[in-house]
């Protein structure tokens, strides 16, 4: 009899350390990770993307977290370097275990961190990247973009800039990588078809310190207008250097949505001026939801946030609104969880497209005036998105 007392109250014991284990693991803290640039030329991009998300995750955690889980966020360096990002996503899914990765800035990044993301059955989002492919030919079932792609922000400049410099001659001017001949390539299409006439294009290398070898191109093609898709300090350099050499004097500089930012526009002084970019978001947005999302922000980082930041901010909302609505961080129910759902950001309601992961939202054109970004001009989201051409899944 004894021994079969001591094998019960051992079999209880074993028991009750099996539920105490479990209901630690079920209330353990969601880990997010993520995976952006903190150092390089494209440092000042990944720096909103980490102000959005840490604020985030704190008025999350300060209202109970996600499912009564807290969200802890882990960050690793991807120097916008896509076998960089590789590395350390494959860091943050097998070693650190994360439940869901995001922060990837160079779109080279994205696709690949998309590939990985199937191979460990995870799920990512990008809150960044503009090349079109990630949510059209290159589509991902693991990978949702939550900011406005290449199409999205050309159809709202080039629907601005037909009204304001009708057959205007368009010359591009764009880095040489997967973004970047996508942003051209999608404002090119979307201005031919307002009537814009393309004058020459030239690609120039990642992190260019000197942008006037092509200065001979821009002037021997004589254009109106100058697009540009550089980003970060790249940015800085390039207007810089349109400055000293005079050429702002007699073009309109117009660009993708991470060309001139907050981060960087205080570099570029009067070389900024009267720029204009389509973008998903703007600081002047007129919301309640949007002024007390900039006031919380500039609180917290003493800077106002841009895109970046607002679009990271988001993308942990729609995280919550996704785990919450599947009643589990499993990959398959948050997937499906996030497919046509819809939420609130800054900028307003967003809706993720099911078809090919594709947040839909009203797209703002904003021009730099005395160093601010003012609204010019609003597109509703149907008109802007485009059509549905992912057919991987």
């Amino acid at each position: 009899m004894k021994t079969a007392s001591a094998f019960a109250s051992v079999a209880a014991g074993l028991l009750a350390a099996t539920a105490l284990v479990s209901a630690a693991q079920a209330q353990a803290n969601i880990k997010i990770g993520v995976v952006t640039p903190l150092s390089g030329t494209y440092a000042p991009i990944g720096q909103q993307v980490r102000w959005g998300l840490e604020l985030a995750a704190r008025e999350i955690n300060a209202a109970g977290g996600i499912a009564n889980r807290k969200v802890d966020l882990v960050f690793e360096d991807e120097e916008a370097n896509p076998s960089v990002a590789v590395q350390k996503a494959e860091k943050l899914f097998q070693v650190e275990k994360v439940d869901f990765l995001t922060g990837t800035v160079n779109s080279g990044s994205t696709l690949a961190v998309a590939q990985l993301a199937e191979r460990n059955q995870k799920l990512a989002a990008t809150t960044v990247s503009f090349a079109d492919s990630i949510t059209t030919d290159k589509c991902s079932p693991n990978m949702f973009r939550v900011n406005a792609r290449a199409e999205q922000q050309s159809v709202a400049l080039a629907a601005w800039l037909a009204r304001s410099k009708p057959k205007s001659k368009v010359f591009y001017l764009g880095p040489d990588y997967e973004m970047g001949r996508s942003t051209v390539a999608a404002f090119k299409a979307s201005a031919e078809k307002t009537g814009a006439q393309s004058s020459g294009e030239v690609f120039a290398p990642l992190d260019s310190k000197d942008y006037t070898q092509y200065f001979g191109q821009i002037r021997a093609a004589r254009p109106q207008v100058v697009y540009t898709s550089v980003a970060g300090n790249d940015t800085v350099r390039l207007f810089t250097q349109l400055q000293d050499f005079g050429l702002l004097s007699n073009l309109t500089i117009v660009g993708a949505s991470g060309t001139v930012t907050s981060q960087n526009i205080g570099a570029m002084g009067q070389a900024a001026e009267g720029f204009a970019t389509g973008v998903g978001y703007s600081p002047q947005i007129d919301s309640p939801e949007n002024k007390k999302f900039v006031d919380a922000f500039k609180a917290a980082n003493k800077a106002d946030p841009d895109l970046y930041g607002a679009d990271s901010y988001g993308v942990l909302f729609a995280y919550k609104a996704a785990v919450e609505k599947a009643g589990s961080t499993e990959t398959d129910k948050v997937r499906d969880a996030l497919r046509g759902l819809t939420w609130q950001t800054p900028q307003g309601a967003k809706t993720i497209r099911a078809g090919d992961h594709q947040a839909q939202q009203p797209m703002y054109v904003v021009r730099v005036t005395k160093g601010k970004f003012d609204i010019v001009d609003q597109v509703p989201a149907d008109q802007a998105i485009g059509p549905d051409t992912c057919t991987r899944f």
